[in-house]
């Protein structure tokens, strides 16, 4: 077993306390107005989700920071291409909680350099930024990190509309399997984008977390 396996499956364990079962990233809105109600319903947006949220933010972030491109300049990037305010926060809530995490139990001279830069007020600490810098100290590889970050968020917002939908545990994990193909496919399409693509999300996601801040009743921060 290579070195850092072990260390990323703890990374993106489900368990690791970073605030991720109070967030929906979206799909809470809509749940609410009864377009995600079942299991089907749900797996079409977490498709879309991936596709483009993940694949076009975080995703690309992520590969970008593996090339070399500036930390600080990434995180700039990333605070005003995140326009949904509870988004922009959500990855800034999990990030700080993270490089916590890992300043604790994976420490770094590059986590380090990232905890001063958000001490400082020169970073805002985003969650992929956060993981990439992390993971990559620890030797991992960048189509393992991309696939296990993807993953994770799958994973979590699944667990979330396990609840939220609500969608059985088996249904759950269905919606899982399928989602397979789109982590898949997402990574072969972070492979080709440019770093002017960085933040090109589909409208209709980002109006839908915008509305969620003023959704009447909600289980979730965003």
């Amino acid at each position: 077993m290579s070195g850092y396996q072990l260390a990323l499956q703890q990374l993106t364990d489900s368990a690791l306390p970073t605030g991720a079962f109070a967030h929906s990233l979206g799909f809470e809105t809509y749940v609410d107005a009864g377009l995600v109600f079942d299991e089907e319903s749900f797996g079409v947006w977490l498709s879309a989700f991936v596709g483009q949220q993940l694949t076009y933010s975080d995703g690309l972030a992520i590969r970008l920071l593996f090339e070399g491109v500036d930390l600080g300049e990434l995180d700039s990037l990333l605070t005003a291409s995140l326009l949904p305010r509870q988004v922009r926060e959500a990855s800034c809530k999990m990030g700080l909680r993270l490089l916590e995490i890992g300043g604790e139990v994976f420490p770094s001279a590059a986590l380090a350099l990232y905890r001063d830069l958000v001490g400082a007020g020169l970073a805002a600490g985003h969650q992929p930024l956060a993981f990439a810098v992390v993971a990559r100290s620890l030797g991992v590889p960048l189509q393992e990190a991309l696939a296990a970050y993807l993953f994770a968020a799958v994973t979590s917002l699944t667990q979330n509309a396990v609840r939220a939908v609500p969608l059985g545990q088996n249904a759950g994990q269905r919606v899982l399997r399928k989602a397979h193909d789109d982590v898949a496919a997402a990574i072969d399409s972070i492979a080709r984008l440019t770093p002017d693509d960085l933040g090109a999300v589909s409208p209709g996601l980002e109006i839908s977390q915008m509305r969620h801040e003023r959704q009447r009743a909600r289980m979730f921060m965003s």
